[in-house]
């Protein structure tokens, strides 16, 4: 079996990061692959270090008339069974049906517009609520798939407090993500102002940054609270963590809080769609509403208050994850769904 890989995705983000570890996991179980990103010098470099030699394409706008033609070029001179495609304009620049001799495959982290994916033969939605969502839209039900992503499990030392100017002997919580709208960080630093002792590390960049540190400003908890941006050294932040918390008001899947599980952390989490169906209430997270600043401030001062407890949501997180999110477990599982969709194309 031979796989080609089109990822057209932003400099960050979550199908990004997870596109990347997928690569490497499917090299190093041995499957014959070409892999194509846009051009992205870093992401190149993961790949590298982890023994994938990826063709960098420009994958531009609409007028980009010579990534078309090169993905053509690799597809027939690597000779694929099967291409799958991340995010919409990898998927349009993909050769029309007329010119294939392969099964296409989409990979979806969110409801796109499925105009993009009518030359598809099968769509894997990251979650079963999207997979539910395109075969609303139309899809065809046999030809919709659900596969669950993994994140890392590696351990590494925590990252020194003293470096971002935070005292050991304070709680502190970590959150993840794009500063945008949807993850909703303004509601986070709201609920940290309801809460006298805790540090916050936000890591994340985006357009809502300038704003976030203003309101931290003006509700007066800025000396508490930590912007480190896009960083490479997760683990070791989630190390450096005594609480995990995801405020996002929109949240398909919810990576980060897999990757909390993965490293340990008790997860705090508004209720949006992906979290609200990867945790379960009190027993491996909190959830509490989205957009309620008092409700998270509340499940934050009981893990603080609760240590306790606070491990027993811990455990129970990285047993959720240790028994669906691994490595292992979703590699098998892509490799089935690419050995049943051939065998039924034959």
């Amino acid at each position: 079996m031979k796989l080609l890989q089109a990822m057209a995705g932003a400099e960050f983000g979550g199908a990004e990061a997870f596109f990347t570890r997928l690569a490497v996991a499917f090299e190093q179980a041995g499957l014959s692959q070409k892999v194509t990103i846009r051009k992205n010098q870093a992401r190149a470099n993961q790949l590298r270090g982890g023994g994938v030699e990826p063709v960098e394409l420009s994958f531009g706008g609409r007028l980009d008339f010579r990534t078309p033609m090169a993905l053509k070029r690799q597809i027939n001179e690597f000779q694929p069974d099967i291409v799958l495609t991340w995010m919409n304009r990898a998927t349009r620049m993909c050769p029309a049906p007329k010119d294939k001799n392969f099964l296409q495959v989409a990979r979806l982290g969110g409801y796109y517009d499925l105009k993009y994916y009518k030359n598809c033969d099968h769509l894997i939605g990251n979650t079963q609520d999207i997979v539910d969502y395109v075969v609303k839209e139309g899809w065809p039900k046999e030809r919709a798939h659900y596969l669950p992503n993994f994140v890392s499990s590696k351990r590494v030392p925590a990252i020194s407090r003293k470096e971002f100017f935070t005292p050991t002997t304070v709680p502190l919580i970590v959150a993840l993500g794009r500063l945008h709208e949807n993850k909703a960080f303004d509601v986070l630093l709201k609920a940290l102002n309801r809460v006298s002792d805790p540090y916050l590390w936000i890591v994340g960049e985006g357009p809502l940054r300038q704003e976030l540190e203003a309101l931290a400003g003006k509700l007066a908890i800025k000396p508490r609270v930590r912007f480190l941006g896009w960083r490479d050294d997760v683990e070791a932040l989630y190390a450096a963590a005594d609480i995990f918390i995801c405020p996002s008001r929109h949240e398909p899947l919810g990576n980060v809080v897999l990757e909390a599980w993965a490293q340990g952390k008790p997860v705090i989490a508004a209720d949006s769609l992906g979290p609200g169906i990867l945790i379960q209430n009190e027993v491996n997270g909190l959830l509490v509403p989205v957009d309620d600043d008092q409700a998270m401030a509340s499940a934050l001062k009981w893990l603080i208050k609760e240590p306790d407890f606070a491990e027993e949501l811990a455990q129970a997180g990285q047993a959720a994850y240790e028994k669906d999110f691994t490595e292992e477990a979703v590699v098998s599982q892509y490799f089935e769904f690419f050995e049943r969709i051939l065998q039924e194309k034959n």
